[in-house]
């Protein structure tokens, strides 16, 4: 099942990367840790970097796949895009998005941006 869990996972992040490129983002990482946390995706447009988080869910029975990104997660996001940005002496503007993806019967993306 863990295994199962991963492959959802890791499709969503292809998913929402070919989205974010067709969007005219530039990828700049994927799978960035920090310590013990990890962003999914890192972004540049325009004068502004990204820090994205994917939420890959087959249904929505226990939740709109974004409603499962809580403080503690997001503490972490934010913990790991300050080490970023320091290690890059990046001085611009930045904001923290969201991408909820499900794979029902067809696949529903939606792009939450400066979502926390």
């Amino acid at each position: 099942m863990q295994g199962n869990h991963v492959n959802i996972g890791k499709h969503g992040e292809k998913l929402a990367k070919d989205y974010l490129k067709c969007h005219g983002y530039q990828i700049l990482e994927s799978n960035y840790r920090y310590n013990r946390f990890e962003i999914d995706i890192i972004t540049r447009k325009a004068d502004e970097i990204q820090f994205i988080e994917v939420k890959t869910r087959k249904s929505n029975a226990r939740g709109n796949p974004e409603d499962h990104v809580n403080s503690n997660k997001m503490d972490n996001i934010r913990e790991v895009a300050e080490f970023y940005l320091e290690t890059r002496n990046w001085k611009g503007d930045i904001r923290f998005d969201i991408i909820s993806i499900l794979l029902n019967k067809t696949i529903e993306l939606k792009h939450f941006k400066d979502a926390f």
